[in-house]
């Protein structure tokens, strides 16, 4: 392959950038995006240089940011670097070092490209090997037809002009041209997701499915056609069933009107029910009970935080909530990102050995927009609901119960704080005083090996 070649005609058939625009290059020092520097000054694109120094592997990583800005001085470009605390970051947040790295980096990023005018879009060195490493993953994750075309080479300001190649391809251009690199040790932990799929799975495929690699590399791109022919379906179905009818008095919005007996003969009908409802705030196991309405008599609803679907005769009519309707919200296993008049409630299943943070911490802060739950005492379904006066619960180090209306006292609540004050309950029993105290009866100890960990922001928060 002549890399260079290829280079110019995948950025030209995806219309990644246009003659005379300036990137923002993502490097690291490794490989792949030293491979990236050397392809754009060849191919007499300006650029700039965009380095992370994470704070993480102590000489090595003040290694890599002097071998970047050699690379700068290489080639006569700029070189903007940012070093982070990330571990402080990750502690804070109780978040894994990997997470807080790509948060991080990607917020300075975006702060770089919206402080600098003259820089279009921000480049990284993803390739077709990274891409194919993200396909496997977001499969088992169960993300759907839109995870299962991987990392898309344009996605708003962030282009990725390698994907088109594979890690081996950009080795060979790197022994041709004489570049050098630094290699970073952390690559080679099979700790870390990405790294065991890589290093474990994906020769464990090549040795079941000689050639799995190039297969699936070809499959990507027709997965991205399939995602569009599914949305333009998708799209069309819902135009053919969603009938909006005038302003709901007091709420802004439009109420839709679904015919039920043209519903009924959709298919496939879970699929296109759930297409349509999650525009509305409702999760995928809601699907099920929205089918179930079908069938219902007249009256039978359903909520999500912002929407209710009622059955009403021959019409499903989705209509915005009142404020008293939305304040009961229904929370499901696989629940991740609940969305509530409150603002967003995020739950995510993390193990002892992914937690990141020290254990000890982990079991002693429950304080704050962050809680931490020992996974093994939660069953489903949950409530997310407004407090009410006669709750109670056994606040984190506590053995006796208290009154909220008691414990809100005692942490000096005005009444506004107080009205906004938002319980998850399971069983009838408070789990959370979301953003106070977790109960003490789902705590964390030291013999927890699967963890809840719950965040949660107010609407307009991040």
């Amino acid at each position: 392959m002549d890399l260079l070649r290829s280079f110019h005609e995948f950025a030209a058939a995806e219309r990644l950038f246009s003659t005379g625009d300036r990137l923002l290059l993502a490097v690291s020092g490794g490989m792949d995006s030293t491979v990236l520097c050397a392809l754009c000054h060849q191919s007499g694109i300006d650029f700039a240089i965009a380095h992370c120094n994470f704070r993480l592997r102590g000489a090595e990583s003040d290694r890599d940011e002097a071998f970047v800005r050699g690379l700068g001085n290489q080639y006569g470009k700029e070189v903007l670097v940012k070093s982070f605390d990330t571990s402080s970051y990750a502690e804070e947040r109780k978040v894994s070092l990997q997470v807080a790295a790509r948060e991080l980096r990607y917020e300075w990023f975006q702060r770089v490209l919206d402080g600098d005018p003259s820089l279009a879009f921000l480049a990284t060195a993803h390739h077709q090997d990274d891409n194919i490493e993200t396909l496997l993953m977001n499969f088992f994750k169960g993300t759907g037809i839109a995870g299962l075309r991987g990392m898309l080479p344009c996605n708003g300001r962030i282009i990725r002009p390698l994907l088109f190649a594979t890690r081996e391809e950009l080795g060979r251009f790197a022994k041709e041209n004489g570049l050098r690199w630094v290699e970073d040790s952390s690559n080679q932990s099979d700790k870390y997701t990405r790294n065991y799929v890589r290093h474990q799975l994906v020769p464990l495929l090549e040795q079941i499915y000689p050639g799995v690699l190039g297969n699936l590399g070809g499959n990507i791109p027709r997965f991205r056609e399939i995602e569009l022919l599914y949305r333009q379906a998708v799209d069309e179905q819902k135009k053919k069933l969603l009938e909006p009818r005038g302003k709901i008095p007091g709420s802004g919005g439009n109420a839709l009107y679904i015919p039920i007996l043209k519903l009924k003969k959709t298919v496939p009908l879970l699929t296109m029910v759930y297409e349509i409802i999650k525009d509305f705030g409702f999760t995928p196991a809601q699907a099920e009970a929205v089918i179930g309405l079908l069938d219902s008599g007249s009256g039978r609803y359903i909520l999500s935080a912002t929407h209710r679907i009622l059955k009403d005769r021959n019409w499903l009519i989705i209509t915005p909530c009142s404020s008293a309707e939305s304040s009961h919200i229904i929370i499901e296993a696989e629940d991740e990102d609940i969305p509530f008049p409150g603002g967003i409630l995020q739950i995510r299943h993390v193990t002892r050995e992914d937690a990141g943070a020290d254990i000890s911490a982990v079991i002693t802060d429950h304080t704050g927009s962050v809680a931490w739950l020992d996974a093994g005492s939660i069953r489903y379904p949950m409530l997310l609901r407004k407090w009410k006066t006669g709750d109670y619960f056994y606040p984190l180090g506590m053995r006796k119960k208290k009154k909220l209306a008691r414990f809100f006292i005692d942490k000096k609540l005005s009444q506004h704080e107080k009205e906004k004050a938002w319980v998850l309950e399971m069983d009838k029993k408070i789990v959370w005083v979301l953003g106070l105290r977790i109960d003490d009866r789902f705590r964390v100890t030291e013999t927890t090996r699967e963890f809840l960990r719950m965040t949660w922001g107010e609407t307009g928060m991040r």
